[in-house]
């Protein structure tokens, strides 16, 4: 394993596995925080793997307070573990990890999902049959009831994912980052993901700057992951007919949502776009808080995500102009992964108003 830089070196403790001299076809990296409930099944479920398929595993411990590190090193000896000194959020978590990779092909994984014996085999067959593969992913189902949760998702107009149910549906707009497998070398050229971003949203910067050069985000039509939604992070499911979240969730969401947005529409579409997002959310604010009775929905919630729209043309204008000038397909293309109907609605329909905590 190339180890990364001294910067790195002085971020996180390194604990190596036995690795061979040939490169493994998939480095499976695995972010984790205080996940040593949740890893022992994830783990299993790569060590079940039919067809093959070589793999190395990494795992970012994110400075964990549950013994996680010492758990690892103690009944998984064969993963190649980084302890971070600090909390640094999914994307620096995982941009550490890729840097270690050796895999043609990385596939990130939740601690909180576990493959189908047959994942690897299908992503692997399905990257082969593509002339132009891009970011992969595997049908998702509810580790609870089993059902279909997506097969990859689209995206309403303000960047909100719409769940793909359809087997017939292959590409998509997005894929979750709970499993999101990719050709280490487009990795590198896009940049893996944005440092700024934190966590949530990461996933969708990805794929949109995937597909706005040209690649395509799809779901391999066989095999599928369990996932425990919402487990690692917090919210983002739906408990008794309820949706919940947490209030930093839907914070980070809006926020990168928006940046996302920002970058990625193609024309100056962008900008009436971006003014109708600041109508919608200002809206929103203002009757969720009132039907809560709870201001902290909009000093925690809105407020900033709406402050952040105002100034985002401005924080955001070198990335879009770098994210567009690397543009090969047009509007009509890039659209082509959209609904238009905005997915609040109809969760809000569904659902009614979501239980914030």
């Amino acid at each position: 394993m190339n180890f990364p830089a001294a910067a790195l070196q002085d971020a996180v403790a390194y604990f190596p596995a036995a690795a061979g001299t040939t490169a493994p076809a998939c480095s499976i990296c695995i972010a984790n925080y205080n996940g040593t409930a949740l890893l022992e099944e994830c783990l299993a479920s790569i060590h079940a793997q039919r067809g093959g398929t070589s793999v190395e595993i990494i795992i970012h411990d994110d400075a964990s307070t549950d013994g996680s590190v010492e758990w690892i090193r103690a009944h998984h000896p064969e993963v190649e573990l980084l302890a971070s000194r600090e909390n640094v959020g999914f994307a620096i978590a995982n941009n550490r990890m890729v840097a270690c990779a050796r895999g043609e092909f990385v596939l990130l994984l939740n601690n909180d999902a576990a493959l189908f014996p047959d994942a690897l085999e299908s992503l692997s067959a399905e990257a082969r049959r593509r002339s132009n593969c891009g970011i992969l992913t595997l049908p998702q189902y509810d580790w609870k009831s089993g059902e279909l949760v997506d097969r990859g998702c689209r995206l309403d107009p303000f960047y909100n994912p719409v769940p793909n149910l359809k087997s017939s549906r292959d590409e998509v707009a997005i894929t979750i980052g709970a499993c999101l497998f990719i050709p280490r070398t487009l990795w590198n050229d896009l940049g893996g993901f944005p440092e700024w971003i934190g966590s949530i949203a990461e996933d969708m910067y990805i794929c949109c700057l995937a597909r706005l050069r040209g690649y395509t985000v799809a779901a391999t039509p066989a095999s599928g992951y369990r996932h425990r939604q919402g487990a690692s992070f917090g919210g983002n499911r739906v408990d008794d007919g309820k949706l919940k979240t947490t209030f930093r969730r839907r914070a980070l969401s809006e926020r990168n949502k928006t940046a996302v947005m920002v970058i990625c529409t193609p024309t100056a579409l962008v900008w009436p776009l971006l003014a109708l997002h600041f109508l919608a959310l200002a809206f929103e604010g203002a009757g969720l808080a009132a039907l809560t009775r709870n201001g902290r929905v909009w000093r925690e919630i809105y407020r900033p995500t709406l402050g952040y729209i105002l100034h985002a043309p401005r924080r955001l204008r070198a990335l879009r102009r770098e994210a567009q000038g690397a543009r090969r397909i047009g509007l009509r293309g890039y659209l082509r992964g959209f609904v238009p109907i905005p997915r609040k609605l109809v969760l809000l329909r569904r659902y009614g108003v979501p239980s914030l905590r």
